[in-house]
């Protein structure tokens, strides 16, 4: 019975990670990932736990399936978050990476906000929540890197 579970658990686990957005949160692991598989970095400032249209961001275009598929051959995705909620805290590490890529690429300290940048960190172009199909999202996207 304890392999049967196991067995369940196992297929479970590895459907879901199938689908699973991966998102970088070390900026220079993304550059060199971008720089290695040629593709644009896609950076998203978020406020996870306090933000609305960070929330349908997630919801409408990152979690869905159609934009993961995409990304995962197309994009490197890199996150950073500025949660409130001392639950949903980051590292202090995690923290000031995040608060480094704001102070370059977020001066204006816009949520949600994502910026397209090529492999060596060139901005490429800028983008917020829109309420369009994740589809449009993607187009919008690749107009950067064209």
């Amino acid at each position: 019975m304890k392999k049967v579970i196991a067995i369940i658990i196992l297929l479970v686990t590895s459907i879901s990670t199938i689908h699973a957005q991966e998102w970088q949160t070390d900026f220079k692991l993304a550059k060199e990932i971008a720089s290695k598989e040629k593709k644009p970095i896609i950076l998203v400032f978020q406020g996870s736990d306090w933000c609305a249209p960070c929330i349908k961001l997630d919801h409408q275009i990152w979690g869905t399936t159609v934009f993961k598929k995409y990304a995962k051959d197309h994009y490197v995705m890199l996150q950073a978050d500025f949660p409130k909620r001392k639950k949903n805290a980051l590292s202090d590490s995690q923290t000031a990476a995040n608060a480094k890529l704001a102070e370059t690429y977020n001066k204006n300290g816009v949520f949600p906000f994502v910026v397209v940048l090529n492999a060596n960190g060139k901005v490429l172009g800028e983008t917020g929540y829109k309420k369009i199909t994740p589809e449009n999202y993607i187009a919008e996207l690749n107009t950067f890197t064209k």
